[in-house]
């Protein structure tokens, strides 16, 4: 009698366990999003303020200054044009009213408010900061309150983005603090607000201000970034606000792209100037003549070194001349023998008529030379 398979409940445990787990994990995802915090991520993209980088103060009504403050970078006013309080304050930048570049900074601001703006929260946050210790991250709330101090911890991650927003307000009491440890920089802190922010006295500040409507340090609050209002006036009272250097940011990519190399183009083979005669036909009238080749017939007198045979096969064999053998000169036709020329006699008229006959016993000689092989061959194959 067989007995029942173990593994079966085995099995069933381990589906119900993973059920359970996939339904655990769906609740808490339902949950963050009902509360509007997203997951946690790896890390948060920088915010890239454009032409308002270089700014420490930006305003769209009015600057107003009381007191020895000190700019460390630009500052700027657009659409407003009433900048008042230089001197005794010190703008250790350039002072842009209503021109290019203060409309191109306000740009720039508009797009990093709204890109603050859209992103989703991924830890929730009290309204009142201090005490706490936060991770890199998105934070929200409907206000924003520091009575102590707030210590941002990057874990040392030098590009590290912290990202406070406010809904309406965010105000500091005296002697606040915004503590930066493990590599945290006031470069990639951003605080959103809504409507206005204000600094008491006396508060140690970092980052980087973007308020809807505007913006008041009070007396002796400083800052280590920027004060930055869309709408309405940055109004100081004897503060200190440090310009600072940073990196234009680059948003994270999975993976480095690369550019194809383009593919080297097919080089095509001259063609030759001469028509081509394919392989099997007909011969080209003409052929192309390759350089430093002689084209007229060479005026030699060599012999050549092949000799010529008779055709073999025919019933009469005729005999070929070679090309070397001597002709008779035009101008010195044989004599017959018995018949001198007119005008010669004696010694004269026996040279001449030797020679001819030497001549002609020698054209007779290679002609019977020739054709006895023929001749021999002939007799062999009627044999």
């Amino acid at each position: 009698m067989s007995q029942p398979c173990p593994t079966q409940p085995a099995r069933s445990t381990r589906r119900l366990t993973s059920g359970l787990g996939l339904a655990a994990a769906g609740f808490l995802v339902a949950g963050l999003a009902a509360t509007g915090v997203a997951p946690a991520h790896a890390s948060e993209a920088p915010i890239d303020l454009g032409a308002a980088s270089s700014f420490s103060v930006l305003a769209g009504s009015a600057v107003t200054n009381t007191g020895p403050s000190t700019i460390g970078g630009d500052l700027g006013l657009t659409p407003g044009s009433a900048v008042t309080g230089f001197p005794p304050g010190t703008v250790l930048g350039a002072v842009h009213v209503s021109d290019a570049a203060a409309i191109t900074a306000q740009s720039g601001l508009a797009a990093a408010y709204d890109d603050a703006a859209r992103r989703a929260a991924t830890a929730a946050i009290a309204a009142e900061l201090a005490g706490q210790t936060l991770k890199p991250g998105v934070y929200a709330a409907p206000t924003l309150e520091l009575t102590g101090t707030v210590t941002l911890d990057a874990q040392g991650d030098t590009n590290a983005v912290f990202l406070l927003r406010s809904a309406s307000t965010l105000t500091t009491a005296s002697d606040s603090k915004v503590s930066l440890i493990n590599g945290a920089s006031p470069c990639n802190v951003f605080w959103q607000v809504g409507s206005s922010a204000t600094l008491d006295t006396r508060t140690d500040f970092a980052g980087t201000v973007m308020a809807l409507t505007s913006a008041t340090l009070n007396t002796g609050a400083r800052v280590d970034g920027r004060v930055l209002a869309r709408n309405g006036a940055v109004t100081l009272d004897t503060n200190a606000l440090t310009a600072l250097n940073c990196a234009r940011p680059v948003a994270p990519t999975s993976s480095p792209s690369v550019s194809p190399s383009p593919s080297p183009s097919p080089t095509l083979a001259p063609s030759p100037t001469g028509p081509i005669t394919p392989s099997g036909g007909p011969a080209a009238t003409a052929s192309p003549t390759a350089p430093g080749t002689p084209t007229g017939i060479p005026t030699g007198t060599g012999t050549p070194t092949a000799t010529p045979t008779g055709p073999t096969g025919s019933d009469t064999p005729i005999p070929s001349v070679p090309v070397g053998t001597p002709t008779v000169p035009s101008g010195a036709p044989p004599v017959p023998v018995g018949h001198p020329p007119t005008g010669l006699g004696g010694a004269e008229q026996q040279g001449t008529t030797g020679a001819s006959l030497l001549f002609l016993l020698a054209g007779l000689a290679a002609a019977g030379a020739l054709a006895v092989p023929a001749l021999g061959g002939r007799s062999s194959r009627r044999r």
